[in-house]
C-alpha cells in the first residue's frame, strides 16, 4: 500500500490543518471540553463542509468512495489538533458498521445523514466486569411479536450524549448469538449518563430497560455480531493510531521548540547533549508509531481475519507504548511548565493515555496475539 498523499489529499490534510489553527487552537478545544456534552455544533457542521463525514461513505448516498489511506490523512490532522468531536466514533465505526453490514433502507435513511452532520451515530458494546471481551455480552435480546427487546447496561459508550442512536449489541437468544441493533436515543426505556474521560472527551453509561425494536433495526445477520464488532475494532483501532501519531507529532514539535528558546546556564536547554539524546528517542518513537499506523491502515485491506487481527493487533501494542513514552517524555523536558495551563503539553499527555485505553489496552491486544493460530504467526 502506498502511504504517498495524492494532491488531493494533501489539500485535504492542509485545509483541515488550518481550520484547526485559525478557528480551533487549543484554548477552544479547552472551552469545548469544558461543556456539558463537549461537543461544537459548528465544527461539526464544518467537517460536513469539508467533506470528512462522508469521506468513506459510497456516493450512492452523499459520500466521496474515500479509502483508508484518506482516514488515515484526517485522523492524523485530527490527532495534531486534540479535535474532540465524534470523527472516530461516528466518522469511521459506526459509519464502516452501516455501509458494510446495513441493509438498503438502513444505508439510505443513515449514511446520508452521516455525511450531511444532521445525525450521529456510536457503538454501543462494552459492559461491566467483561473489560474488553465483546463476546459474551450481557445484554439479554429477546424476541417478541414486530420486533425485539433489549434489556442491559453498556459502559463506556463514546459520545452517546451527542448521538442520535446507538448501535447497541447483546445475546440474542433466539439466533444464540451476539446480534447489533440500530436503537434511537430516543426510545422509550433507554437512559443516558454522561462523563468526560480523561482527555476532556465525553464518554456515558447507557441503561438499555425493556427497550422494543422494530425488526428493521437488526444490522446485518442475526448471528454475525462477533464479526461485526471485530470489523468495528479493526476500523477504530486504525484511525486511533493515525490520530496519535498526529499527537505525537505535535507534540514532539512543541518540545523541540521550547528546547530551542528556554534557556538555562546561558544557553538553550537544547545544546545539552543528554536532552538532545532524549529528544532523539522520542523521534525513534514516533516514526515507529507512524509506520504501525500505516501497518493498522494497511490491515483493513487484508482479507485474512488471522493476520489482519494480528496487524490491527501489533499497531495497537507499540502505537499505545510510543504514546506514553512520548507523552511522559515531553512533560519530563519541560520541567514544571508541562504541567501547568500555560502550555498544550498535558492536554496532548491526557490524550494520548487515554488513547491507549480505547478499544482495548496493551495487554488485551497481546492476549489476541496469544490466541492467534501458529500459521498466523509464520505468515
Amino acid at each position: 500500500m502506498d502511504f504517498s498523499y495524492s494532491d488531493e489529499q494533501r489539500q485535504l490534510a492542509d485545509s483541515l490543518r488550518r481550520f484547526a489553527e485559525e478557528r480551533y487552537p487549543i484554548e477552544t478545544r479547552r472551552g469545548t471540553v469544558r461543556e456539558r456534552n463537549a461537543f461544537s455544533r459548528d465544527a461539526w457542521c464544518a467537517y460536513a463542509e469539508f467533506g470528512l463525514l462522508g469521506l468513506t461513505i459510497s456516493s450512492d448516498y452523499g459520500g466521496f468512495d474515500g479509502g483508508a489511506l484518506d482516514t488515515f490523512v484526517v485522523q492524523y490532522e485530527a490527532g495534531r489538533a486534540l479535535l474532540p468531536e465524534p470523527l472516530i466514533s461516528c466518522g469511521v465505526v459506526a459509519t464502516g458498521l452501516i455501509q458494510r453490514y446495513g441493509s438498503e433502507p438502513q444505508r439510505h435513511d443513515f449514511l446520508r445523514a452521516i455525511a450531511d452532520g444532521s445525525e450521529i451515530v456510536t457503538l454501543a458494546y462494552q459492559e461491566a466486569d467483561t473489560r474488553y471481551d465483546f463476546t459474551r455480552p450481557l445484554t439479554a435480546v429477546r424476541r417478541v411479536e414486530g420486533g425485539f427487546v433489549l434489556d442491559g447496561r453498556k459502559t463506556h459508550v463514546w459520545h452517546a450524549d451527542n448521538a442520535q442512536t446507538l448501535i447497541v449489541s447483546g445475546w440474542n437468544g433466539a439466533a444464540q448469538a451476539v446480534s447489533l441493533f440500530l436503537v434511537p436515543l430516543s426510545s422509550p426505556g433507554v437512559s443516558v449518563w454522561p462523563y468526560p474521560v480523561l482527555d476532556g472527551e465525553r464518554c456515558a453509561e447507557v441503561e438499555l430497560r425493556s427497550v422494543r425494536v422494530s425488526h428493521g433495526a437488526l444490522l446485518g445477520g442475526a448471528s454475525h455480531g462477533i464479526e461485526m464488532l471485530e470489523t468495528a475494532l479493526d476500523l477504530g483501532i486504525a484511525a486511533l493510531c493515525a490520530s496519535s501519531a498526529g499527537a505525537m507529532e505535535r507534540l514532539i514539535e512543541m518540545t523541540a521548540e521550547y528546547l530551542r528558546t528556554r534557556k538555562q546556564f546561558g544557553q538553550p536547554l537544547g545544546r545539552f547533549q543528554a536532552l538532545r539524546h532524549r529528544m532523539a528517542d522520542m523521534l525513534v518513537q514516533k516514526e515507529l508509531a507512524l509506520s504501525m499506523a500505516h501497518v493498522a491502515a494497511a490491515a483493513l485491506d487484508v482479507p485474512d481475519a488471522a493476520q489482519r487481527r494480528r496487524m490491527i493487533a501489533s499497531a495497537k501494542i507499540i502505537v499505545s507504548k510510543a504514546a506514553r513514552f512520548i507523552g511522559q517524555q515531553a512533560v519530563q523536558l519541560h520541567g514544571g511548565m508541562g504541567v501547568t495551563a500555560e502550555l498544550p503539553v498535558g492536554d496532548y499527555l491526557k490524550y494520548l493515555i487515554a488513547s491507549t485505553l480505547r478499544f482495548g489496552d496493551a495487554d488485551f491486544h497481546t492476549e489476541i496475539l496469544a490466541d492467534l493460530p501458529d500459521e498466523a504467526h509464520a505468515g
